[in-house]
Formats: structure tokens, C-alpha cells, sequence
């Protein structure tokens, strides 16, 4: 029998309309949200999962700079959404509540993959063929506009996908797209140099908000029963980090110019494995990816080995207990990932095909080396410890501590 597991219940959306603690001269809303683990399918192959999502962003981003974004891969493989961040947003009037991946790495809104897209009187087919590929699943359909519901802040006539057919995202109903507008690129069949605006820029285009700002707060978790994050639409909350929330400027450097993309440098103790280059920040993806010539390098220095169950480089105990900090150098600050940071939570090793005798890191190799121009993705374990703000309206992203940055809970 298939286990099929949920790592956090899916939440119904509940909303609080922030005053003092949110940075902003409007009202902000904060939008509950939970991680949610699979393994529908089998063990879940987090490093095969998330190298297949980093092939195709890349050649997606290098599409938008070439303008040959019509070009269409004839096939994919196929891997279920595996641990996903999943948000409950309404559609329509009155509206039926979809379970939605929050993903900063594409920017397409879409329903359909699970509970049936119902239309009501706010519903306006466009006749616009849509379709994303995603690297490991993609949807196609028609796309509509709607009404769209976040807690209690309602977008008229979103743009929205609605799949007719859909592969890779068994127990959800699509994504909350919440990357560049640019993303959106080509995805409509017949308009291929239109972009669709996404949720954020249309809450700040009906005067919902006051920024075109969203504020990420992940907490590590081992629970099976509660909510670990927020997204924060219009500005950030300052009860979810400690210190000083610092920005840095999107990278100039293509193709990871086109996503919530920076410049960083990555140090292992003392020895520094990645110089200065760019790469994303991904809600999508789970793992921290780096380049192939870093990954080898801090292979070597962790003393670890590939697994060959579940893919992720593999460490004992002991080792673990000597393991240094993994230093991420952004805009001249550093973000210090502690070794507790770089472990898989070991309650979970099984739902990932390991042994609870062995410990698992995080990193893992990106299946290039760096000069790509997307040479590393930040994922959910790197942002489950650092607060994050992706600001359109300023160009820019930024992080903070948390209370959770050294915490010892994996």
C-alpha cells in the first residue's frame, strides 16, 4: 500500500489585517500557509525532483532572453509535487477554495489539477489557449478571468488558467504564481509576447495594497499537524524576523535575471566554494542547488557520500557533529546556515527513502558548473530559515534572521 503522507495539514485561509507590525501605509494582508509532504507515487526523489525543476527554469530563462519562447519541449518526465507549500485561495463568486502551490519561480495562477474549476457569474472565458511546463509536470487549458479571493481582499478579473489537463501535481488544484510578470511570457498560445499581470501587481493596481511587495516566512518543522508559514501581500512582518532585514539589487546576470534572481558567493567554514555568481531564490524548489565545481568541493569537505537511496549526500552522526556553518554572502552581509540548517529533518528520512542510522544534507548539485548564469537556487531549506521579501516595486529582494535560523529541531 502507497503511503501518502501530509508533513503539515492543508489550512483553510484565515487573514489578519496587520497594523503596527506590518510596514506599510495600507492595510497588508497575511495569508496562512502549509507544507505539505507526498509520496504518492513511492519515495519521494527530492534531488531528481528538484534538478528536473532547475533544468527547465534555466532554459526557460535563457528562452525569454533568445525570444524563442514558442519553442515547446515535446516531452517531459514527470515527478509529483512532492513537498510543497500550499495556501487555500477562493476563485469566483461565490467562490470555491483551491489548495495552491506558492511559487516564487513561476508566475501563472491556475486551478483545475485537482478540485474541478467551477464558473459562476464572475467568469469570463477568454478563449485563450494556456499553457507552463514546469520540468517536472506542466497544465494546459483555457484561460479565464475571475474573481479572486485572498482572506478577505478580493482581485477582480485575475487572470487565471484553468487546466484541462495537468501532470505532476497529484493532491493539489494548480499554483499561486507569484514570480516575475515576465514569466508569464508565451504562456498563452496564440498571444506569445503577452504577459499577464500576476495577483501581486493586480492587488496593487486596484489600490489593494501599497506595494508590490510579498514577505515569506517558512519555520522548520518535523510536525505532521500545523501551520509553519505567511505570505504577507503589500508589505512584511516585522514579528517574523530578528535583526536587520537587509535588501540586496536583482542580479543584471541572464537567465536568472528573469526570476527573483541575485549575486552571492557561498563559503563552507573558512574555504570558499562558490565565488561571486548568480542564481534565484525559489519557493518551488526544496533543496539548496549549487554548482557542480561548489557541490564536489563541499562533498569534500563535509566528508560526505551519495546516497544512492535517496540522492542526497550522506553523513554519520559523528560527522555531523563536526559539520561547520554554510556562509551565503549577499550584498556584503552574511547569512550564516548552521549545520542543523543543512540537514534533512531525520523524523523524515524514511518519507524520503533513507535510514534513520544515517544523516542527509540539503545541498545538492545543481547538474552544472558555475558560468551558467544560474548557478545555485536557494530553496524551501534556506528560506525556512531566513525571512524573505520579494519587492517588484524597488527591484530588489531582502533578508532577516529569524528565531528559527539556529534551531536545532532537524
Amino acid at each position: 500500500m502507497l503511503l501518502v503522507a501530509f508533513l503539515l495539514a492543508t489550512v483553510l485561509l484565515t487573514l489578519s489585517i496587520a497594523a503596527s507590525p506590518v510596514e506599510v501605509h495600507t492595510s497588508a494582508i497575511t495569508l496562512p500557509f502549509a507544507k505539505r509532504l507526498s509520496t504518492e507515487g513511492g519515495t519521494i526523489k527530492l534531488l531528481e525532483r528538484d534538478q528536473a525543476r532547475a533544468t527547465t527554469l534555466r532554459a526557460r530563462g535563457g528562452a525569454i532572453a533568445s525570444g524563442h519562447l514558442g519553442r515547446r519541449a515535446s516531452s517531459i518526465a514527470v515527478t509529483n509535487e512532492a513537498v510543497s507549500y500550499i495556501a487555500s485561495v477562493g476563485v469566483g463568486s461565490p467562490a470555491t477554495y483551491y489548495d495552491l502551490i506558492v511559487d516564487t519561480g513561476s508566475s501563472n495562477t491556475w486551478v483545475g489539477a485537482g478540485t474541478p474549476y467551477k464558473a459562476t457569474s464572475t467568469s469570463t472565458n477568454t478563449g485563450q489557449p494556456v499553457s507552463v511546463i514546469y520540468g517536472t509536470g506542466s497544465f494546459s487549458g483555457e484561460e479565464y478571468t475571475d474573481t479572486v479571493i485572498l482572506g478577505s481582499l478580493t482581485i477582480t478579473k485575475q487572470s487565471i488558467g484553468v487546466a484541462s489537463t495537468s501532470r505532476g501535481f497529484s493532491g493539489v488544484d494548480g499554483i499561486l504564481g507569484i514570480g516575475p510578470e515576465i514569466l508569464t511570457e508565451g504562456t498563452l498560445t496564440n498571444e506569445p509576447n503577452t504577459e499577464i499581470p500576476t495577483v501581486t501587481q493586480n492587488l496593487y493596481s486596484q489600490g489593494k495594497i501599497s506595494s508590490e511587495v510579498v514577505g515569506v516566512f517558512f519555520a522548520p518543522t518535523t510536525s505532521a499537524s500545523s501551520t509553519n508559514g505567511e505570505l504577507t501581500f503589500g508589505g512584511i512582518d516585522t514579528s517574523k524576523y530578528t535583526g536587520t532585514l537587509t535588501y540586496t539589487s536583482l542580479t543584471a546576470t541572464s537567465p536568472a535575471c528573469y526570476y527573483w534572481g541575485i549575486d552571492e558567493s557561498i563559503a563552507y567554514g573558512s574555504t570558499t566554494i562558490l565565488s561571486t555568481t548568480a542564481g534565484i531564490v525559489d519557493t518551488g524548489t526544496t533543496l539548496i542547488l549549487i554548482a557542480t565545481n561548489a557541490y564536489t568541493k563541499y562533498k569534500s569537505l563535509t566528508g560526505a557520500v551519495a546516497d544512492s537511496s535517496t540522492g542526497l549526500l550522506r553523513i554519520t552522526t559523528s560527522q555531523y557533529n563536526s559539520l561547520q556553518n554554510l556562509d551565503f554572502n549577499i550584498g556584503g552581509v552574511t547569512y550564516a546556515l548552521t549545520p542543523n540548517g543543512q540537514i534533512w529533518p531525520r523524523a523524515l528520512n524514511t518519507y524520503i527513502g533513507g535510514s534513520s542510522s544515517y544523516v542527509y544534507l540539503v545541498v545538492g548539485d545543481i547538474g552544472w558548473n558555475s558560468g551558467s548564469g544560474l548557478d545555485f537556487i536557494n530553496g524551501q531549506t534556506f528560506l525556512e530559515r531566513f525571512y524573505s521579501v520579494f519587492d517588484t516595486s524597488n527591484s530588489r529582494v531582502g533578508f532577516a534572521t529569524t528565531a528559527y535560523t539556529a534551531a536545532t529541531t532537524n
